[in-house]
């Protein structure tokens, strides 16, 4: 039907009350938390965006799924449901469960890395640089030009640069065991990669003999893109794009609490059977048994139905129209922000918005706290707390400093995305009045999640 108004391709059954909050109680819990929201409690948040992973509402059909739980510790019935779905979806030979995705990159990582070797990638998130480093080896971020500049339009932002990608493998290729692209490419502003891009990444992997793995984690919404944008593709199924873009690649890290529409969860999946064993005894160590890694038989099953219905073109129209919506309310309002807007989340420009605060004095810091004290939304920073910290301890200014909104899947109604875009516009207008930030104390790696900060 060609109308105008978004409508949720669902029915509400069950809801979950909210606590409203006055500002001055806002202040005394952001106080109280050190000035990091990661850091409040969840029921004195409003509208939490903090992140799309694993906060997102489950259907009907995932809840009558946990029913079906096989818990048997080996060999589960579940197992074998979630194996076939994944494999008809991917189309790798092995497949091996996690109880999330940075898990699923622990053992890839710690399997296949030494000391001294290089992963490029379009943009490694926070986590997965982290599990690189931790291993004393580089991760390497290769993105377009067009995906460092947060105002310009492009429309596959996430793209890999394919000539600096083959300098990197010419120069470097006795220190690179794979290429890895992000889709969507969550740092870059939920950007996503296309077909092209990705068979030219493709190529060069060929060439150079080097396997190609993606970190999938939005995969259907950056099929989803491919359809809306990319030539020739505009006929063809989400599904149908997602398995093309699986079999472009050896394997994938995942993390079922985004595009798997589950609480919790993940999985590694690839060809290489070296490789596969290696990560099979390692995840019996820290995991569990190949047939659960860490996961209840429910969760297995509420996967396997999350990962068939996050294809299905209603629900992913709805998702990425949704989070369009707040992006074309703040740019009509002239909030500056990534352009186009992102598939799971709105990335706010804070170093744009607030000029007067230098990068080291942390401005998404700043404007992440003023839209929780004059809103009580919580998103998160994306930028020089984020990625700042280098491995030897010293600092310098992120490429971006952003504030993520992620939009949590099927959660909030259009009166709630109405109500974020007003507070964000409010803080906006007032932005001249906001400060920087000093850390107080802060951890030497994956700092953002536990640092306390102070005003200046």
């Amino acid at each position: 039907m060609n109308f105008r108004t978004i409508i949720e391709p669902f029915r509400i059954k069950s809801v979950e009350s909210v606590k409203f909050t006055r500002r001055e109680d806002r202040e005394a819990a952001l106080r109280e938390a050190g000035y990091n929201v990661f850091r409040l409690r969840a029921e004195d948040v409003l509208i939490d965006l903090l992140t799309d992973s694993g906060t997102g509402a489950m259907s009907a059909a995932q809840w009558g799924a946990l029913m079906q739980g096989d818990e048997s510790y080996a060999g589960s019935r579940s197992f074998y449901r979630f194996e076939s779905v994944v494999r008809d979806l991917t189309g790798f030979r092995h497949i091996i469960p996690t109880h999330q995705g940075r898990a699923a990159e622990r053992i890839l990582f710690h399997t296949i890395l030494r000391p001294g070797l290089v992963v490029p990638n379009n943009n490694h998130f926070e986590p997965t640089r982290a599990n690189i480093e931790v291993e004393a080896c580089e991760a390497r971020d290769l993105v377009i030009p067009e995906g460092r500049v947060p105002a310009l339009v492009h429309p596959f932002k996430g793209n890999v640069d394919l000539a600096a990608l083959e300098r990197t493998l010419e120069a470097d290729g006795d220190r690179i065991p794979l290429v890895m692209v992000t889709i969507t490419n969550n740092s870059g502003g939920g950007q996503p990669v296309s077909l092209e891009n990705l068979r030219g990444v493709r190529a060069l992997c060929d060439r150079y003999r080097k396997p190609l793995f993606l970190d999938a984690c939005r995969f259907a919404e950056n099929a989803y893109f491919v359809k809306l944008r990319e030539a020739g593709q505009s006929g063809r199924t989400p599904k149908a794009i997602a398995q093309e873009m699986f079999s472009l690649a050896d394997g994938c890290t995942m993390s079922a609490k985004k595009d798997g529409l589950a609480n919790i969860g993940g999985f590694l999946a690839m060809n290489d059977d070296a490789w596969a064993e290696a990560a099979r005894n390692l995840l019996i160590l820290t995991e569990g048994f190949p047939t659960y890694g860490g996961l209840a038989g429910y969760d297995l099953e509420a996967i396997a139905r999350g990962l068939e219905e996050v294809v299905e073109e209603p629900y992913l129209r709805y998702r990425i129209r949704s989070t369009e919506y707040l992006g074309d309310k703040l740019t009509a309002a002239g909030v500056p922000s990534i352009r186009p807007s992102g598939g799971h989340a709105i990335y706010l420009d804070a170093r744009a918005l607030l000029p007067h605060v230098p990068p080291l004095q942390y401005p998404g810091i700043a404007l992440v706290n003023a839209l929780y004290v004059e809103a009580g939304i919580r998103g998160v920073e994306i930028g020089t707390v984020m990625f700042g910290l280098r491995p030897d301890g010293t600092e310098s200014p992120g490429a971006m400093d952003l504030v993520r909104l992620a939009i949590p899947r099927r959660v909030y109604t259009q009166s709630h995305i109405d109500y974020v875009a007003e507070g964000v516009i409010e803080v906006a207008r007032t932005k001249d009045r906001l400060r920087g930030y000093r850390i107080a104390s802060a951890p030497k790696m994956l700092r953002h999640f536990t640092a306390q900060f102070e005003p200046l």
